[in-house]
């Protein structure tokens, strides 16, 4: 075991509860439910591979209490007996490898829609989701009573299906979240107009759990510390309440932060926070409860943990999002190989963001076969062919990764000096260094599968002819979209990709053409450099969501920065200290324009199709050179081509 992890690998005790050591999975929703609220096989292979990693704790995704807590269609449910047979293949699993399991009692009050729920979501105040803006229902006394022995009932079952805890899910903003805050919570009766009325709802919960599961069961209660949230409660409120949570049944509390409508959706950080940057809250719930304290919050490397522990931060960390990107990491730090841990992007591309605005099935960007193990592991190719893959960018190296591990004798071919492709530029604003790390981790990979990499190589008619591989993987990625503006090859003018590899000199100040990711970061990128920046879209709505995470720091950087952003402005021409524009009918022009950089999107590069079709070689084009879209797609459409031919 590396030494300097010994806190983070030290045994601990919850109630009578045993764990080998402090890592905690927390409890992510997945998708990978069935519709009908039972277990899958999918669900079950998905938190047996994390438990093969090595987590102390693995606790499950929500699981609703009542038919209509349900927060999406395939969550998972407890509400009857007949869930007991399905979910007892959990903890069954999770044990094969040394793991306890927890499941995690839920109820989505407000955050759910009828379709869901089955009926109007019921809520402790006829107040919509700010989010979701689903009309609810006020539950009555004779409700509530129904719902805190719901979770109860809940619990015993999770006891009888083997579960080694529970976790009452009281963070978020749901229901038991939504009685504990005034944000959501305007009752005038014993469950309301007061922080002990407001409270009452989470602790008869609990002293419900606990008179049915008896003294020795261990019982979690997820809180969000600090709602973070104008009308919310905030940390003091929660400093109250800790104990009292103590004193109703919980033997130990998960401390995250925020609900779904929190600015910059706390509850799931995207990069733009620093890692650990709630275990100051942590620190004062279990200095306020005096019960072992699980701490969570954008942390993913072990080492951080430790420190974390070591400091009194917390009894326990919850690592998260970086269970989906490498089930093994902890592993991997107990023998000391931190440089082989795909480390999380904090993206949320593939989780949060996919499940919740895609109503898909969650993923993780940069792992691929995340919800795929239950299909078994990658079979090896017969007979073995000679592939060539070109580009070395994010789905040329996951495209090489995944054909290696088939046992293809794989090269890559790329014609700049370094591998990463676009990852390169990306990789350059302000907060995205870990998308290059990426790039480090995957060619490593590649080094020990033996994988050939061929760095400033530009591939010919005439090297492919002599070199007669059986199948080409087209990855070069996408070219800069030139549009046909006057001036546009001025000597003030560049791409955004040569200016975020420092190919041209800054100037201010700079006009950006384009309000996608790729404008709106290269304005950060500028900015943070003390570049005044101004960025034209031609489009009459944002590009870049100020709804996701990333996308409300992005705008929020930008606007205390002073940066403007132009909205239904069509850029007429280009001038050689000015940009020309439309707006509303009105010819306006900008000036000075020191900088102009073109982000106006991006053209597929497959220079090789026709050469390939003349010499009848079968090939394939995968990521951006199939069509310019994100990380995901590069990474997925590379690791999945093979399955497809």
């Amino acid at each position: 075991m590396a030494e300097n992890l010994k806190h983070l690998f030290s045994p601990v005790t919850i109630n009578r509860l045993q764990l080998k050591n402090r890592a905690v999975m927390p409890a992510m929703g997945t998708g990978y439910g069935h519709h009908d609220s039972t277990v899958s096989d999918r669900l079950v292979a998905y938190l047996e591979r994390r438990a093969q990693g090595g987590t102390g704790l693995i606790i499950t995704e929500v699981c609703a209490v009542d038919k209509r807590g349900k927060g999406f269609p395939s969550e998972i449910g407890i509400w009857k007996d007949e869930f007991i047979p399905g979910l007892k293949k959990i903890p069954e699993a999770v044990h094969r490898f040394g793991a306890k399991a927890g499941i995690q009692l839920h109820h989505a009050g407000r955050e759910t829609f009828k379709m869901v729920a089955g009926d109007l979501p019921e809520a402790p105040s006829a107040l919509p989701s700010a989010i979701l803006n689903q009309p609810c229902i006020a539950m009555t006394v004779e409700r509530i009573k129904e719902i805190v022995q719901a979770f109860a009932s809940a619990a015993a079952r999770a006891q009888q299906a083997g579960f080694d805890a529970v976790e009452i899910h009281g963070a978020h903003g749901y229901l038991v979240g939504q009685f504990l805050s005034p944000f959501s919570n305007q009752r005038t009766d014993s469950y309301g107009d007061s922080d002990e009325n407001r409270a009452r709802f989470a602790l008869e919960i609990l002293s419900a759990v606990r008179k049915k599961v008896g003294p020795d069961f261990a019982v979690l209660i997820r809180v969000s510390a600090d709602e973070m949230i104008k009308g919310g409660y905030d940390l003091s409120f929660m400093e109250w309440l800790a104990p009292k949570l103590v004193e109703s049944g919980a033997d130990a509390i998960h401390c995250s932060i925020g609900v779904y409508s929190t600015p910059g959706n706390l509850s799931i950080p995207s990069f733009d926070t620093e890692p650990g940057f709630n275990l100051s809250r942590a620190r004062a719930l279990k200095k306020a409860s005096g019960a072992p304290l699980i701490a969570v919050g954008r942390i993913t490397d072990p080492r951080f943990a430790d420190s974390a522990i070591a400091r009194g931060d917390a009894d326990l960390i919850a690592f998260g999002r970086q269970h989906l990107c490498d089930p093994d990491f902890l592993s991997k730090a107990s023998r000391g190989e931190f440089q082989d841990i795909r480390v999380c992007l904090s993206c949320n591309q593939g989780c949060i963001e996919r499940l919740s605005y895609e109503m898909k099935s969650a993923t993780c960007t940069i792992n691929p076969e995340c919800g795929k193990e239950y299909l078994g592991p990658i079979k090896k190719a017969e007979p073995a062919l000679k592939v060539w893959i070109i580009g070395a960018g994010p789905a040329g190296l996951s495209a090489a990764h995944a054909t290696a591990e088939r046992g293809h004798k794989v090269s890559v071919f790329e014609r700049e000096q370094e591998p990463g492709g676009q990852l390169r530029s990306a990789s350059k604003p302000p907060h995205k260094e870990a998308y290059f790390q990426w790039v480090g981790w995957i060619t490593r990979k590649l080094n020990q599968l033996g994988v050939s990499i061929r760095l400033g190589q530009n591939v010919t008619e005439e090297l492919i002819a002599s070199g007669k591989p059986d199948l080409v993987v087209l990855a070069a990625g996408a070219l800069p979209l030139q549009p046909d503006l006057p001036g546009i090859k001025g000597a003030n003018v560049c791409d955004a990709r040569e200016l975020l590899l420092s190919k041209v000199p800054l100037k201010s100040p700079a006009i950006i053409l384009g309000a996608g990711y790729v404008g709106m970061e290269t304005a950060d990128f500028l900015i943070e450099r003390g570049i005044k920046v101004t960025v034209l879209e031609m489009a009459d709505a944002l590009k870049v969501p100020n709804y996701t995470a990333h996308g409300y720091w992005l705008h929020r950087r930008l606007k205390k920065a002073g940066a403007t952003v132009l909205l239904g402005a069509k850029v007429t021409r280009l001038e050689s200290n000015a940009v020309v524009y439309e707006q509303a009918g009105t010819e306006k022009k900008l000036e000075p324009a020191a900088l102009v950089v073109n982000a106006l999107g991006a053209v597929s590069e497959n220079y090789l199709a026709p050469v390939l079709k003349k010499l009848g070689i079968k090939y394939v084009a995968i990521g951006d050179a199939n069509k310019p879209r994100r990380l995901l797609e590069a990474v997925h459409e590379g690791f999945n081509f093979f399955e497809e031919q």
